[in-house]
């Protein structure tokens, strides 16, 4: 790693996701792994991608760190469902793929134990207590774990996808709302947006 990249601490993450999690933990050690491994520093600009298959917690960890964010168009959303985050770095090409190894319940049986109970409803004050202490261990635990044992780290050749690109606005027949260009659909000759143009295809 180059002397001049500065990793945010994951303080930053709490404090923009609102609390300690495994998630966030997660989604912190995937982006720190990824600027390490690639050589980026944080994203000014679409200089570094970030491709997540989920949309849990972790995301919002990724894009405290990577600076990665669907405003720019540097990160992509693929609602598979899967703990598998992609990063690339336009300026060298060079690609990483992380693929979470052990699911939290596997990583700590307890913590799931209690976090099934505290979701519950039924849970004490003492139990609630107990689930936040075990909360921000596991997610501490996380951080300090060895790179290799957390994920599959693999370099990786993908298709990278183009810079992002800015669409000009049209005015939707039905509902008047704007819609992106190249989101819109046809619907006997106009121009509609996809909850009308979906409306119309369930009648």
């Amino acid at each position: 790693m180059e002397e001049s990249i500065r990793i945010l601490p994951f303080s930053e993450v709490t404090k923009f996701h609102g609390h300690v999690c495994p998630g966030t933990a997660i989604g912190y050690r995937a982006a720190e792994i990824a600027i390490k491994e690639l050589g980026s520093d944080r994203a000014i600009d679409e200089e570094f991608l970030a491709i997540v298959e989920n949309d849990s917690c972790s995301v919002d960890a990724i894009q405290v760190v990577t600076g990665c964010t669907m405003g720019k168009g540097n990160l992509i959303f693929k609602d598979h469902g899967k703990n598998v985050y992609s990063f690339v770095n336009r300026k060298t090409g060079d690609t990483l793929r992380l693929s979470l190894k052990m699911s939290i319940d596997e990583m700590d049986p307890e913590f799931a134990e209690i976090r099934e109970k505290a979701f519950s409803g039924s849970a004490s004050e003492e139990e609630k207590s107990k689930f936040e202490e075990k909360k921000d261990k596991a997610s501490f635990d996380i951080l300090d774990m060895p790179d290799e044992e957390l994920f599959k780290i693999e370099h990786v050749k993908i298709e990278i996808p183009e810079e992002a690109r800015i669409f000009q606005s049209v005015k939707c027949a039905k509902c008047g709302e704007m819609v992106a260009e190249h989101r819109a659909r046809v619907e006997n000759g106009s121009i509609v947006c996809i909850p009308c143009f979906n409306d119309y295809s369930r009648t």
